[in-house]
């Protein structure tokens, strides 16, 4: 129960929770959509059915990648993973990304579509959870990943609208979270076992490998947006 009360465990948490806002918004867009045909009395059923199978389906899916993640090099496969997905964030979006999700006026149908697509696009949250809660220490890894999406998931699914107003009010947002990435990325590679022989495991090596993931998907994601807007 200790361990529950440590800084790392709630740092980790607070960690998953931006992840899953930032990551995650899309999610509420894929429910709103999968379910929009839905009749009324139906809707809040396929809503709350479909975001159940997508959070037990990413807990599952989070599972394996901290077991994966034990194994020497891929941490460093995971980091840099990371790091495109922090630049990749601060990069202009493709606005048409969900003109493929199929709506139904099946309560099932509807389910199934809010699952698989929620799969199709959890790879990155996934990644980046497994990620963060390697921070928390080996035995507390899993209840930290289920309670930071139990808590993040209500906020995704009923203050999707909120979080983007905001994040688009403060842009600053997005960057800290791209940030977030980085840092986690480069303490990620730091905890690689192949790496245990070269690298001093210390804080301060953890902390300065968190720095410079930081600060180059600052960079890369600042280059590319400004030529992204300077092509335009």
């Amino acid at each position: 129960m200790e361990a529950f009360m440590t800084a790392n465990f709630w740092l980790a948490v607070g960690q998953i929770i931006m992840i899953d806002i930032l990551l995650g918004g899309d999610n509420a867009v894929v429910i709103a959509l999968a379910c929009r045909q839905l009749p009324a009395h139906l809707r809040l059923k396929g809503i709350l059915w479909g975001t159940a199978g997508a959070i037990v389906l990413r807990v599952v899916l989070i599972a394996f990648a901290l077991t994966l993640l034990q194994i020497p090099y891929l941490k460093l496969v995971g980091a840099a993973l990371l790091l495109w997905i922090g630049v990749k964030l601060l990069a202009p979006q493709d606005e048409d990304g969900h003109a493929h999700i199929q709506s139904s006026d099946k309560l099932w149908a509807a389910v199934k579509t809010v699952i698989v697509a929620d799969l199709v696009m959890s790879i990155d949250n996934v990644i980046a959870i497994a990620g963060a809660a390697t921070s928390a220490g080996g035995q507390h890894q899993m209840p930290l990943v289920i309670f930071g999406l139990l808590v993040s998931i209500p906020i995704i699914i009923w203050g999707s609208q909120l979080v983007l107003k905001l994040m688009d009010r403060f842009p600053l947002i997005i960057t800290v979270g791209a940030m977030l990435l980085g840092w986690i990325a480069g303490t990620m590679a730091h905890s690689d076992p192949a790496l245990k022989d070269f690298l001093p495991q210390t804080a301060v090596w953890a902390y300065s490998l968190g720095v410079a993931g930081a600060l180059l998907v600052f960079l890369v994601g600042a280059l590319l947006k400004r030529r992204v807007q300077a092509a335009a």
